[in-house]
């Protein structure tokens, strides 16, 4: 029995932590017109990611980010670059290609990363409202999804009311 309430204060507290740091949830931006990239990790993969790098630099209005993992690295641009990604990795084994996209990056409160099931309940929701995740980009303090064009609506409204709701 009192491992019953011990149980039950804990979530208590737990669910109490997350409202508030859901309710913290910062800025939350929106930008289309997005395309996800994935290439095999290779011996020049990283200096071709550099090249694109360099080019992009000139230009602080794109979109950009990428992910290296164990095997791929992953890069997520606006579309308005296709052809100089196409041209600067045509070396590299392209996995896929993905356009009409849009992405949803959230600042999220300090709090977030002592706090357990943060992700958790975003995504959740977002599941419960069939929202496919084409990928998820994290940092300590924000997070971003990519979702396609037809779903940024709905994405935009679930994690909208998250931050929204009343207890």
């Amino acid at each position: 029995m009192s491992l019953k309430r011990l149980s039950e204060e804990l979530d208590f507290k737990i669910n109490l932590k997350l409202n508030k740091v859901i309710k913290e949830v910062g800025e939350i931006t929106v930008r289309s017109s997005l395309i996800d990239y994935a290439y095999l990790v290779s011996d020049s993969i990283l200096e071709t990611q550099v090249k694109l790098i360099d080019e992009i630099n000139k230009n602080q209005d794109l979109f950009y980010t990428s992910a290296r993992g164990v095997n791929e690295l992953n890069i997520i641009i606006s579309s308005s670059v296709s052809d100089l990604v196409d041209e600067i990795f045509k070396n590299e084994k392209r996995t896929h290609k993905v356009g009409n996209l849009s992405s949803i990056t959230v600042k999220l409160p300090k709090a977030n990363v002592t706090t357990p099931g943060v992700f958790y309940y975003i995504f959740q929701q977002l599941a419960w409202e069939g929202v496919i995740i084409q990928e998820v980009i994290s940092t300590t303090n924000e997070f971003t999804i990519i979702v396609h064009d037809d779903q940024i609506d709905t994405a935009f409204r679930v994690i909208k009311e998250l931050k929204n709701k009343e207890d």
